[in-house]
C-alpha cells in the first residue's frame, strides 16, 4: 500500500514536470523568446546588458513595418543575433546624403535619435548611391549610427531570418516596459 502511494506521488511529480517543461518550450520556441542586449550599437534606447522579450507571433500574421526593433540571425554568423531597427522596406530605394536617410527622395525624420546624429554610409550602401529593398529583405539600422553593424555593411536581411520583434524590456527594473512603436515623418 505504501509503496503504490509514493509510485502514484512519483508519477504525479513526473506528470507535473513534463507538463511544465512541456509549456515552457511551447511559449519559448513559438511565442515569446528573452534576449540580452550585446554592446553599444542600439544606444542610446536600448543598452549593453538590457534583456527583452521577443514576440516571435507577429510576424506569422503580418509584415514587419518600418521603425521595429527586431532581433535576426545575423549575417555570416553561425547563430548569433543582433538586434536592429528596420528602417528600409520592400521596395523602397534608400540613400544616405549629407548625414540622413532618404526614403524615395525625402529625409527620414527619426525622433528617437539623438539631435545632430549622422548617418554615414559604408561597404554595402554607401554615401549619395541609391539601393533598392528587394521583396522579403528590409534594411536594418542600429539606433547608435556610429557605432553599429548593420545593412550599411553588410546589406538588407530577409523575412526569414528574423526572429521577432522586440516587445518588452524587463530588465533592469528602472526601464522596463512596453517597446514605444516609433514615430516618422518624411520632410
Amino acid at each position: 500500500m505504501l509503496v503504490k502511494r509514493l509510485t502514484d506521488f512519483f508519477l504525479d511529480i513526473v506528470e507535473v514536470v513534463v507538463f511544465a517543461i512541456a509549456i515552457f518550450l511551447f511559449i519559448y520556441l513559438l511565442v515569446l523568446q528573452p534576449h540580452k542586449i550585446k554592446g553599444q550599437s542600439m544606444e542610446p534606447n536600448f543598452s549593453d546588458g538590457e534583456y527583452l522579450l521577443t514576440d516571435k507571433v507577429t510576424y506569422r500574421f503580418g509584415d514587419p513595418a518600418r521603425g521595429d526593433v527586431i532581433v535576426f540571425e545575423a549575417p555570416g554568423t553561425q547563430g548569433d543575433e543582433f538586434i536592429k531597427r528596420i528602417i528600409g522596406l520592400p521596395g523602397e530605394k534608400i540613400s544616405l546624403r549629407e548625414g540622413k536617410v532618404y526614403i524615395e527622395g525625402k529625409v527620414l525624420s527619426e525622433s528617437y535619435l539623438p539631435q545632430g546624429t549622422i548617418t554615414r554610409g559604408s561597404t554595402f550602401l554607401k554615401d549619395n548611391f541609391d539601393v533598392e529593398v528587394p521583396n522579403e529583405h528590409f534594411l536594418v539600422l542600429g539606433d547608435n549610427r556610429e557605432a553599429s553593424s548593420d545593412s550599411r555593411t553588410w546589406g538588407f536581411i530577409s523575412k526569414d531570418v528574423i526572429t521577432g520583434r522586440a516587445w518588452i524590456v524587463y530588465w533592469p527594473p528602472d526601464k522596463s516596459g512596453v517597446i514605444k512603436e516609433a514615430a516618422y515623418s518624411f520632410n
